[in-house]
């Protein structure tokens, strides 16, 4: 019996609309979940993020850990009391992390041996710590296992190397994590682009047991078109009626492609991350507003939208904060990027719930995919 009821209310094809349950709130499915890796999305509040739609935002293990200490923010009441976030916090283990300090890490059986990035300190990564950071002392709500991601392109061997540990950890996570009534444990599917790796790695997963499934190992730099191939075979392998969740992704166009193949979960950096460099998200594909052409534009980013930062900025004013460098371009930008993203998710949840998803697939892409 799962902590978290996953009820699906809707299928159109592969895509899924439904629920999960949470003790701290619902989260609607297809979902975004925006990005606070150290306790905050980037230039936002809480109030901001709750505006713009979402239900769950994500934190991540690896950074709270080093600064401002997992053990800190135990003391000061977990991460929803130390964020003011009321609703539901999924963790990253930090895997990825890893994978992208791997100059300064040691990856072994046991452990993950890392300096930090910060300070050079060393420390040591468990999937029993990873739990406990989680689990304990963060007080996430969905604990991921910690796992071992490779980079595209993988050599085979390297990719069964990390699958097959990935699925160990995945073992002693689950029997660190043990029965908790008010948090879940996902696992973390792996096998690079390699169906029989894939394969093999959902059957350890479902052997050991988890309240949802993550795909890991994709959006590390093969593409989207050889991303979307994998997840062909990748997403249905994974339990009908547990939340799919395909980690670090992405693009609109990518969230879309995602849905229509299963997948019922997202997160990624870029909503933010474009907003801090003035690129602004549209149904018509990025603009950029440090571009001159929108000097003089007195038309919003989204007449239509209930983001006051879509709806009640033209661009030439958004232009001119970013030509100024303006800190509240940022915020304002990152603001809209997040209600976007939360947008195209409410557009997707709605069309499969009214069966009319793959006209509202083509109609998107064929506005975005040529910019986007």
């Amino acid at each position: 019996m799962t902590a978290f009821p996953f009820h699906i209310a809707a299928t159109d094809g592969r895509a899924r609309t439904g629920v999960l349950e949470t003790a701290r709130g619902l989260i609607r499915t297809p979902a975004f979940m925006p990005v606070g890796t150290a306790a905050t999305v980037k230039a936002l509040t809480t109030d901001q993020v709750r505006q713009a739609g979402a239900d769950i935002i994500l934190g991540n293990t690896y950074h709270l850990m080093l600064r401002p200490g997992a053990d800190r923010v135990a003391r000061l009441g977990g991460l929803h009391r130390f964020m003011g976030w009321s609703g539901p916090i999924l963790t990253d283990s930090g895997g990825f992390q890893v994978m992208s300090l791997g100059k300064i890490a040691k990856v072994a059986d046991e452990a993950v041996t890392f300096q930090s990035h910060i300070d050079g300190s060393r420390h040591v990564l468990s999937p029993e710590r990873a739990i406990e950071i989680q689990a304990s002392l963060l007080g996430s709500d969905i604990v991921m296992q910690l796992d071992e991601c490779v980079s595209w392109p993988a050599e085979p061997m390297a990719a069964r190397s990390a699958m097959e540990r990935s699925a160990r950890w995945g073992a002693r996570s689950r029997t660190a994590f043990g029965e908790r009534e008010t948090q879940a444990l996902f696992g973390i599917q792996q096998g690079s682009t390699f169906e029989d790796l894939r394969r093999e790695s959902t059957l350890r997963l479902l052997e050991i047991g988890f309240d949802g499934y993550a795909i890991g190992g994709l959006a590390v730099g093969e593409g989207h078109t050889a991303m979307c191939e994998a997840l062909e075979f990748s997403a249905p392998l994974l339990p009908a009626d547990r939340p799919r969740y395909l980690m670090g992704v992405g693009k609109p166009l990518d969230l879309v492609e995602g849905v229509a193949r299963g997948v019922d979960m997202f997160d990624c950096v870029l909503p933010t991350r474009s907003g801090r460099h003035g690129q602004a998200w549209t149904w018509d594909g990025p603009i950029n507003l440090k571009n001159a052409r929108f000097a003089e534009d007195e038309v919003s980013l989204d007449p239509h939208s209930d983001c006051p930062a879509s709806r009640d900025y033209s661009r030439a004013y958004l232009h001119h904060l970013f030509k100024a460098e303006e800190i509240l371009g940022q915020t304002l930008l990152s603001w809209h990027n997040i209600a976007f993203f939360q947008a195209v998710m409410s557009g997707m949840r709605s069309a499969i719930a009214e069966g009319r998803f793959e006209a509202w697939r083509r109609a998107f892409a064929s506005r975005h995919k040529s910019k986007g």
